[in-house]
C-alpha cells in the first residue's frame, strides 16, 4: 500500500504538548502538524484530550481545524492518567471496529503510550508518533515506526524555482500549490510522479482545488503550462500514456540523461545486457564448432561425400592360375 492509499487516525495528547510548550515563545499551531500529515494520506479522524477549560485559549483553532476535542476533568477529581487511559480506548477501538484505518498517529511525546504503540503494530497498523524534542521519551520515539519532531515542521527546503510575477495570480497559486505538492510527494520517496498521484496530493492538501477554477480544462494541460513556463519536466508513460514529472525544482539543475528519462535510460541499458548477451552466446556456438542459429544453413554446408567405389576386378591371368591350383 502506498503512502496516498493510507487512512490516518489522530489522536492528541494536548495536555503532554502543553508541558512542552512551557516556557517557549511560540504557541502550539495545528496547521503546521495538518499540512505534515496530510502529505501521508488521508485523514478521517482527529481527536484531542485535554481539560479544554484551563486550555480554552486553544479551543478556537482547534474547532477550525474540525479536531473533535474530548473533555477530561481535572486530574484531581478522576485521576492522573484519565487523559491517557481514554485516548487509549477510544484508539484500540477504532483499530478493532474500522478496518480501512491503517495510519495512527499519536501525538504526544509520553512514553505510557509505548504499550499502545506495541498493539497497533500487532494489529498490522502503521503507527507515527509526532512530539517535542524536550518533551519526548526515547522509548515511544523508538517504538514508532516513524517519528517526527515538531520543531522539524516548516524546516523543509523551500522550493527555489521561480514563478513568473508576470503570470495571472490564479495561475501563480496553482504552481506554487503544484511545486508543494512535488515536494511533499519527494519527502516521502516517491520516486515516479504520476499525474494522478500528483492531483490527489493537491487535492488533500487542498480540498477545493479544481484546475477548471484556474483556467484549464483538465489537469494534463495544467501541467503543460507548468512545464511550458519551466517549472517542471514531463514524460509519458509508454503504457498508460499518462503524463510523468520525472524533475522539477532544483531537479532541472541537474545533467539530465542522455535518453532525457530515467525509464528511457534504464530501458536502454537493459537493451546493451541483451545485447552482450547474444555477442557472447554466438562466440560460444562457434567455438564449440556448431552452425550459429543467426548465419544461413547454406553457409557451413559441406560438399556431398562421393560415391563408393567397387573394388576393381582381379586380372584374367590371376583367375586362370588360382583355377589351376584349385
Amino acid at each position: 500500500m502506498t503512502n496516498g492509499d493510507r487512512s490516518l487516525a489522530i489522536f492528541i495528547d494536548f495536555e503532554n504538548l502543553a508541558l512542552g510548550f512551557q516556557g517557549r515563545r511560540d504557541r502550539f499551531d495545528i496547521e503546521r502538524v495538518l499540512e505534515r500529515l496530510v502529505e501521508k494520506g488521508k485523514i478521517v479522524c482527529k481527536k484531542s484530550y485535554a481539560d479544554w477549560n484551563r486550555f480554552a485559549t486553544f479551543t478556537t483553532q482547534l474547532h477550525e481545524a474540525a479536531i473533535e476535542l474530548i473533555e477530561i476533568p481535572r486530574r484531581a477529581q478522576s485521576g492522573k492518567n484519565s487523559a491517557d487511559i481514554r485516548l487509549c480506548v477510544d484508539a484500540m477501538d477504532l483499530a478493532y471496529s474500522k478496518d480501512h484505518i491503517d495510519t495512527f498517529v499519536i501525538v504526544s511525546g509520553d512514553s505510557d503510550f509505548s504499550p499502545l504503540v506495541s498493539k497497533l503494530k500487532e494489529l498490522g497498523k502503521h503507527v507515527i508518533g509526532l512530539g517535542m524534542q524536550e518533551s519526548t521519551s526515547d522509548l515511544l520515539r523508538d517504538n514508532c515506526d516513524e517519528f517526527i519532531y515538531y520543531e522539524d515542521l516548516g524546516k523543509q527546503p523551500a522550493m527555489t524555482t521561480d514563478i513568473d510575477a508576470h503570470l495571472p495570480e490564479t495561475k501563480r497559486k496553482a504552481f506554487a500549490l503544484l511545486l508543494e505538492s512535488l515536494l511533499a510527494l519527494r519527502r516521502e520517496n516517491k520516486e515516479v510522479l504520476w499525474s494522478s498521484m500528483i492531483k490527489d496530493t493537491m487535492k488533500r492538501k487542498k480540498p477545493s482545488f479544481n484546475e477548471s477554477y484556474h483556467g484549464y480544462r483538465t489537469f494534463s494541460e495544467l501541467l503543460e503550462d507548468a512545464n511550458k513556463e519551466g517549472l517542471l519536466e514531463l514524460d509519458t508513460d509508454k503504457r498508460s500514456r499518462t503524463y510523468v514529472v520525472t524533475r522539477f525544482g532544483e531537479e532541472l539543475n541537474a545533467q539530465p540523461s542522455a535518453s532525457g528519462s530515467v525509464a528511457s535510460s534504464i530501458k536502454k541499458k537493459t537493451r546493451r545486457r541483451r545485447g552482450s548477451g547474444k555477442k557472447k552466446a554466438l562466440a560460444d556456438t562457434i567455438q564449440n564448432g556448431a552452425r550459429p542459429a543467426t548465419e544461413s544453413p547454406s553457409a557451413e554446408l559441406a560438399p556431398p561425400p562421393e560415391a563408393p567405389q567397387e573394388p576393381p576386378a582381379p586380372p584374367e591371368s590371376a583367375i586362370d592360375d588360382a583355377d589351376i591350383r584349385f
